[in-house]
């Protein structure tokens, strides 16, 4: 990685499983621009860690767009796959802690356990906050295949007044300094996948915030969809010991319908509204820049 030309460095990092779209384009160039405004380091990282969705052709078009959207970055490139054994040693870590636990569930077992009334279905960053099932388990009883949980209850007694650890927002939205709140990461997060059993070794909230700090990122700049996952990476920065970026959640790209672009939901591609003659400019009129 280039060295930071001053002391701000900001990232873009979009996950090659298909092609951009203008809310991607919103993001890139804000950070882009944020860079150049503060005359520091735009990096690009790419969240290749969805290996049975991530393609090369959409690693090379995203390259494509953000060069034909006038982005430019020092290479080379980070790439997650090439850092599992980093991420590897962190969940190794966590597990002399005793922070975490194996958990064999699947998304049905979690809707059966919260399927009785009593239970209720509370909904936190990562949806169905996670009812406990195998929270009991010791790491020793852990299986190939199987994900890696954080146990939340044991992490906040670990790092006891969570509410010191505090972060700097400076979007659009809730700007300010904000606390952990240790009723919020219990009731409303829950015990966060750290390692997904269906796609490699690292789930993105643990290798987020080990690559910014890796990177030496100062400000992460991220769509306000994002802003409730920002507890999530404060605590686990906090655990881990790593350096708290400040945070710049913008407003995100929307249909004529009110909703958010998504690449699931097949949102138009940069790369088609290039093919139909449009220009950079025309791109950025169309996102409010």
């Amino acid at each position: 990685m280039a060295e930071a030309v001053s002391g701000y460095v900001t990232r873009f990092a979009p996950s090659p499983t298909g092609p951009l779209h203008l809310g991607h384009a919103f993001s890139a160039l804000t950070a882009f621009g944020r860079a150049q405004e503060r005359d520091g380091t735009f990096l690009l990282r790419i969240e290749d860690g969805d290996t049975s969705r991530s393609r090369a052709e959409w690693e090379a078009l995203i390259y494509a767009d953000l060069r034909w959207l006038g982005i430019s970055w020092p290479d080379p490139v980070m790439h997650v796959t090439a850092r599992e054994e980093i991420y590897g040693n962190a969940l190794k870590t966590f597990a002399e802690m005793g922070l975490v636990f194996p958990c064999s569930c699947t998304r049905r077992d979690v809707l059966s356990a919260l399927s009785a009334p009593q239970e209720g279905a509370p909904m936190g960053p990562d949806g169905i906050v996670y009812p406990g099932t195998c929270r009991s388990r010791p790491m020793s009883t852990f299986q190939p295949g199987e994900a890696i949980r954080l146990d939340m209850r044991k992490a906040v007694s670990f790092l006891g007044d969570v509410e010191r650890f505090s972060w700097e927002e400076t979007g659009p939205y809730e700007t300010g300094v904000h606390r952990l709140d240790p009723r919020r990461l219990l009731d409303e997060v829950g015990d966060v996948v750290l390692a997904r059993k269906e796609i490699g070794t690292a789930a993105y909230h643990l290798s987020v915030v080990i690559d910014d700090a890796a990177q030496g990122i100062t400000e992460v700049v991220r769509g306000a969809d994002l802003m409730e996952a920002t507890q999530i990476h404060r605590l686990l920065q906090a655990l881990l010991d790593l350096p708290t970026p400040l945070y710049h959640h913008h407003r995100l790209i929307r249909d004529t319908a009110g909703k958010r672009l998504a690449k699931r939901a097949d949102a138009k591609a940069i790369s088609k509204y290039r093919e139909e003659g449009a220009t950079p400019a025309d791109l950025r009129a169309m996102i409010g820049l």
